[in-house]
C-alpha cells in the first residue's frame, strides 16, 4: 500500500516496528562483535553502548532529514515513494554507512576495495586516520550542498507562510533575482576559504564548487527526467528526479555523521551498526510524517528543519577550522525543530479555524 493511499494513520508502534526490530538485531550484533573482538564482558558492554550512542546521535542529527524527506515524498508518485523507502534505505544504510567510508579510503590511500576492507578490520587506527584526513573536502562539499537546499526553501517568492516574519518575508522578496542563492553560497565559501592556508584553501574551494555543481546538476537532471516522464504519462510526475534529489540529500546529511562517528569508534562495522539503526528510525519518521500529514498540521515544522539544515551547513564549514562535537550539532537541530513544533502548536490554538487571526 502506498503512503498516499493509507486511509487512516496507524498507531505509533506500527510506524516504529521495523526500526525497533533493527535496534534489537543491531545491538545484539554489536554485543556479539564486542565479545568476538575483546573476549571480555566489559568489552562487549562497551561496543554495545557505543552502538546505542551512535544510533541516538544519528537520530538526533536526522530529525531535519526526515522532515525534508517527507516534504519531498508527499509530492512523489506512490511507486517512487515505495522505491525510495525500500531502495533508498538500502542505499542509505549500506551505501553511505559502509561503501562510502570504504570508497574514501580507496581513493585517499590508493588501494583496492578489498585492501580497504581488510584495513578496516585489522588496522582500524590507520583507517580512521585516513577518514579524518578526508574531512575537509567532505565538509566543504556537503556544507555547500546543504546550504543550497536550505536557501532554496527560503528564497521562494511563492512562500507565503513565514515563521520568523521579519527575516523570511525580506528573503522571499529577493527570490525574483536570478542566481542570488548561488552568489550568496559562493561568497560564504570564498570567505571561509580565506581562513585556510595553502593546499587546504584550494581543496576547500574546489570541493565547495563541486558541491554547488552537484546540487545544480541534480536539479537540472531531476527537472529533465520528471519533465520527460510527465510527457509520457502525467501519473509519472515526481519520480526519478525527486528520488535522485533525496539520495544526494541523504548523502550530504550522512557525510558529517559518518566522519564524526570515528570519534566514538574506529571500527567500521560498529559504526555501520549504530548509524544503520539510526537510519531505520529516519525511515520510520518519514513514513509517519507523510501518512499523518504532520507537516500540514504543524505549519512551522518545515521551517525549523530548514533552519537546522542551514545551521548544519555553516557548522560543516566551521569544522574545517576546528572541531565541533556532533552532540552539539544534533541537539541544536533537534532544539530548533522542537521550538518550531511549539510555535506551530501555539498558532493552532490561537487559530482553531486554520486562518490567521
Amino acid at each position: 500500500m502506498s503512503l498516499s493511499a493509507a486511509p487512516q494513520p496507524k498507531p505509533l508502534f506500527a510506524y516504529l516496528k521495523w526500526a525497533i526490530i533493527s535496534t534489537v538485531i543491531g545491538l545484539a550484533l554489536g554485543a556479539w562483535l564486542g565479545w568476538e573482538t575483546t573476549g571480555t564482558f566489559s568489552g562487549m558492554l562497551t561496543i554495545f553502548f557505543i552502538c546505542a550512542v551512535l544510533a541516538v546521535l544519528e537520530i538526533s542529527l536526522s530529525f531535519d532529514n526526515a522532515i525534508v524527506n517527507a516534504n519531498k515524498l508527499k509530492e512523489m508518485t506512490p511507486v517512487w515513494q515505495h522505491r525510495f523507502l525500500t531502495w533508498g534505505i538500502i542505499i542509505a544504510v549500506f551505501g553511505m554507512r559502509i561503501v562510502f567510508p570504504l570508497l574514501i579510503v580507496v581513493i585517499a590511500a590508493k588501494v583496492g576495495p578489498w585492501t580497504a576492507m581488510m584495513m578496516a578490520a585489522t588496522e582500524p587506527a590507520r583507517y580512521a586516520e585516513i577518514m579524518q584526513d578526508a574531512h575537509l573536502p567532505i565538509a566543504a562539499f556537503g556544507g555547500t550542498f546543504l546550504m543550497m537546499v536550505a536557501l532554496g526553501y527560503f528564497v521562494d517568492e511563492d512562500k507565503d507562510i513565514h515563521w520568523i516574519e521579519w527575516l523570511e518575508s525580506r528573503i522571499s522578496q529577493y527570490a525574483s533575482v536570478k542566481g542570488i542563492e548561488i552568489a550568496f553560497v559562493l561568497s560564504v565559501a570564498l570567505l571561509f576559504s580565506r581562513l585556510l592556508e595553502g593546499a587546504e584553501r584550494d581543496v576547500f574551494i574546489y570541493s565547495a564548487i563541486y558541491g554547488l555543481l552537484t546540487f545544480l546538476l541534480v536539479e537540472v537532471l531531476g527537472g529533465f527526467l520528471d519533465k520527460s516522464q510527465e510527457t509520457a504519462s502525467a501519473a509519472a510526475k515526481g519520480g526519478l528526479g525527486a528520488f535522485l534529489y533525496l539520495e544526494v540529500l541523504d548523502a550530504s546529511f550522512s557525510f558529517d555523521g559518518v566522519i564524526g562517528a570515528f570519534a566514538l569508534s574506529q571500527n567500521l562495522f560498529v559504526i555501520a551498526i549504530g548509524l544503520g539503526i539510526g537510519a531505520m528510525y529516519v525511515r520510520s519518521m518519514t513514513i509517519m510524517l507523510v501518512e499523518r500529514g504532520t507537516l500540514a498540521e504543524y505549519r512551522y515544522l518545515e521551517h525549523g528543519a530548514f533552519y537546522a539544515i542551514l545551521i548544519l551547513s555553516v557548522i560543516m564549514y566551521v569544522q574545517t577550522l576546528f572541531h565541533i562535537p556532533e552532540v552539539i550539532t544534533g541537539l541544536g537541530g533537534a532544539a530548533l525543530i522542537g521550538v518550531a513544533l511549539w510555535s506551530s502548536i501555539r498558532w493552532n490554538k490561537a487559530n482553531p479555524d486554520g486562518h490567521d487571526a
